[in-house]
């Protein structure tokens, strides 16, 4: 059986836990299971701490796992990612008191606290920068106004959280970070089926399918407007100057692209969701 490993808890959990259900896999009932098999699908979960999946998964012990980006990288494992799932997106960023820091050469030297001391210690290594990191567990924000570190490195979104504690941001982005389906060496039996899968519930959740009616003179500029994956689907109506088109459009685009079919002379427009896709 395919092992996977799963985040049991924090902002990665809820939303990978939704992504295998739609895949059409059987996960956990009772958030107190730590493994649970689902041989209809030849897999067996196992229900761990985020930051610990790609030490597992790097080590053989599991097969493939869920984790983020950033929780890859700072671990150090031999796992690789094999594919970016497109939730739980963060930004790594170095923050400083205001105006004391413009470049990261600036840090040399001193204290930096982050949670992440591999990923940043990498990171600052590339660009010839040496400096003491303080690991901390959380509230890395605080580090400076407690007298623990001159710098943090942390998880920024709008920035506010930092602004309250008189920092500012400076430097390049450390990583842009997302959740993703990462694996251990070799080719395991399962792994592509599980990729196909997810990437199909990607696919679900990033387009929509759109059917309208349109007159045969203006199906051409139609299917410039909205050419689909590959190309509409066009069927023939009773009124010979008529068709019906299907076709798959990005999801962010719905109203924008109803409204130009409706100006060019649509009409009958429907939009269906997507369960889940194959490309």
């Amino acid at each position: 059986m395919l092992r996977i490993a799963v985040p049991n808890k924090g902002s990665l959990s809820e939303t990978a836990a939704q992504m295998l259900f739609e895949a059409g896999y059987t996960g956990r009932r009772d958030p107190r299971d730590l493994v649970v098999a689902d041989p209809g699908n030849g897999v067996e979960f196992f229900y761990l701490r985020p930051r610990d999946i790609a030490t597992y998964v790097g080590s053989g012990a599991l097969d493939v796992g869920i984790t983020g980006r950033d929780l890859l990288l700072d671990s150090h494992s031999s796992a690789s990612e094999i594919a970016a799932l497109d939730f739980g997106d963060s930004t790594f960023r170095f923050a400083g008191p205001a105006g004391r820091f413009q470049q990261l050469a600036d840090m040399s030297g001193l204290r930096v606290a982050t949670s992440y001391p591999g990923l940043v210690g990498t990171f600052l290594a590339g660009h010839g920068v040496k400096v003491d990191l303080v690991t901390l567990d959380g509230a890395v924000e605080s580090a400076v106004q407690l007298g623990v570190a001159d710098a943090v490195a942390d998880v920024v979104s709008t920035g506010s959280t930092l602004r309250k504690a008189g920092l500012e941001i400076f430097g390049p982005v450390i990583l842009e970070s997302t959740a993703v389906l990462i694996s251990s060496s070799g080719e395991k039996p399962g792994v592509a089926t599980l990729l196909r899968r997810l990437q199909g519930v990607l696919v679900a959740r990033q387009y929509v399918l759109m059917d309208y009616d349109i007159p045969v003179a203006q199906l051409d500029a139609a299917c410039v407007l909205a050419p689909g994956i590959e190309s509409p689907t066009v069927s023939s109506l009773h009124d010979p100057d008529w068709v019906a088109v299907r076709v798959m459009i990005p999801r962010t685009d719905t109203n924008k692209v109803m409204d130009e079919l409706y100006e060019l002379g649509a009409r009958a427009i429907l939009v269906s969701s997507i369960h889940n896709a194959r490309l």
